[in-house]
């Protein structure tokens, strides 16, 4: 799965709704509001190391990362053993889990092999992928 750049935007506080929102048999809406919600502090915890990114292909599928859906990378996190990263691999962008024990690159597509970490790998981690944010309808700003 290959990233492209998004231009960051900042969100401000949103309404925030007290009730759940029933994903099968509807329930009564109620009109109670929590607080306003800042998209940005509930996902992102390192403001200045944080940065967006769209993915692009199908690389990433079963870990519920689709093409075009938008990454959340924070570069001031310490990757870990099968954290989502986005990684230069040669110069090339690329959204896979690391796996440190077998130091490779893993998709989580079964049609794509893992990328194999060797010494001469030019290997950068750009980041780790805190949360991802898919568009069912795009914004017309």
């Amino acid at each position: 799965m290959k990233v492209s750049s998004v231009k960051p935007t900042v969100l401000k506080g949103l309404p925030f709704y007290l009730n759940t929102v029933a994903a099968g048999f509807p329930s009564p809406a109620d009109d109670y509001i929590e607080q306003g919600l800042s998209i940005d502090e509930l996902l992102i915890k390192h403001p200045s190391a944080t940065y967006l990114v769209r993915a692009h292909g199908d690389s990433m599928i079963r870990s519920g990362i689709f093409d075009q859906d938008i990454l959340i990378v924070d570069r001031a996190i310490e990757p870990k053993h099968k954290d989502i990263v986005v990684a230069a691999v040669d110069g090339e962008l690329t959204c896979k889990y690391l796996d440190l024990i077998n130091k490779q690159l893993v998709s989580a597509n079964r049609n794509y092999g893992p990328i194999a970490i060797k010494e001469a790998t030019d290997l950068i981690i750009e980041g780790v992928v805190v949360s991802s944010i898919r568009l069912h309808r795009t914004c017309s700003r």
